[in-house]
């Protein structure tokens, strides 16, 4: 029922990894933000579970707009073992059937929101998560795991690698951390759920990830905007020096890392998901989509765009989160970043 050859290699290649797949067998997931660029790939793993290997997983997937959800899983739409719900996840949902595990992946990580709409930023990362986790505790559900991110970290001294036991500084005053200081708290409450209700919550901290399922139209990071370039045969034009260094990590590879999460994840404890080995600057990402099969785009320099919050960062520009806690997991990843935009341009190209 995959149509895309890029997207059943990647199922197959995490499915390859040998984790406990038979714990998923006639178990119900619960994903929020469904449809979204990393949610969907796991939809779209359970159901490749549910179709080529004859585990039968169900998976209710929610989302706020049923039309781009019809697209995004039309090949599953009428399956017996996928629902969609368009239920809101800020109210207190009582009818749903029994979850063993829940995915919550909703939210809005667009910077451009931040300024206009932080409210709205703010909410489910909060209120949301908190109303998911009392349903994962009515239901006693096996597994929760909360998509959070490195903004958690905010300011940090100097230049070392990030891990779990890092603390930065963040002004809960200023707008942009209503994204970060939202996560923080969805955090703390993931903690509280499992030390006093005993839910086992997991918290994947997630870095830099890119895949055939990002929005080349919308999405304002820089590794979306080269892919736009390269699909578009233009030249790339960096408003920035392009010294900001940010490990990227292949999404095939991101979504082994939430699967083993949700499987094997210690309870109440937090996991950076990232590929510390592509550990790249823009520049550097830049020159590999210019030069992708087929493609010999020019990268140039302009003056600096102040309206483009991503290129306008400069806190730890040379900082990186690093990913030893997942690897002793049992994680590691398979793509470098040629390997893995390579992938998404020939997935992506019309």
């Amino acid at each position: 029922m995959m149509e895309n050859k890029i997207l059943l290699e990647d199922m197959e290649n995490i499915f390859n990894r040998g984790y406990e797949w038979d714990k998923f067998d006639g178990k119900r997931v619960f994903l929020s933000g469904s449809y979204g660029m990393l949610a969907s790939y796991i939809v779209y793993f359970l159901m490749y579970l549910n179709i080529e290997k004859h585990i039968s997983v169900q998976v209710t997937a929610q989302g706020r707009n049923i039309e781009k959800a019809k697209k995004k899983f039309a090949s599953y739409w009428d399956h017996p073992d996928f629902q969609f719900t368009d239920i809101d996840i800020l109210d207190e949902n009582k009818n749903l059937p029994h979850i063993d595990y829940i995915v919550h992946a909703a939210g809005i990580a667009n910077p451009r929101y931040y300024s206009s709409n932080p409210v709205e930023v703010i909410e489910p990362n909060t209120l949301g998560t908190y109303r998911l986790l009392r349903l994962a505790m009515q239901h006693r559900s096996e597994g929760f795991l909360f998509f959070s991110s490195g903004d958690i970290y905010g300011h940090i001294d100097g230049s070392k690698d990030i891990t779990e036991n890092t603390l930065g500084c963040m002004d809960p005053l200023e707008l942009h951390s209503c994204y970060g200081e939202s996560k923080r708290l969805g955090e703390t409450l993931c903690s509280a759920f499992y030390k006093e209700y005993g839910v086992r919550t997991v918290i994947a901290r997630i870095g830099h990830t890119y895949g055939p399922t990002m929005d080349v139209e919308s999405d304002p990071r820089v590794f979306a905007g080269f892919m736009k370039n390269a699909l578009e045969d233009d030249d790339i034009v960096l408003y920035s020096d392009g010294s900001a260094k940010r490990p990227f990590c292949y999404i095939a590879d991101a979504t082994a890392a939430f699967m083993l999460l949700l499987l094997n994840g210690s309870g109440g404890e937090a996991y950076n998901v990232t590929n510390t080995s592509q550990f790249l600057s823009i520049k550097e990402l830049a020159e590999i989509i210019a030069s992708l099969p087929d493609k010999k785009l020019k990268v140039t320099f302009a003056g600096r765009d102040t309206a483009d919050t991503y290129l306008n960062n400069s806190l730890n520009r040379d900082n990186k989160p690093v990913e030893h806690k997942l690897t002793a997991l049992g994680w590691e990843h398979q793509f470098d970043a040629k390997q893995g935009f390579t992938r998404v341009y020939k997935s992506l190209k019309k």
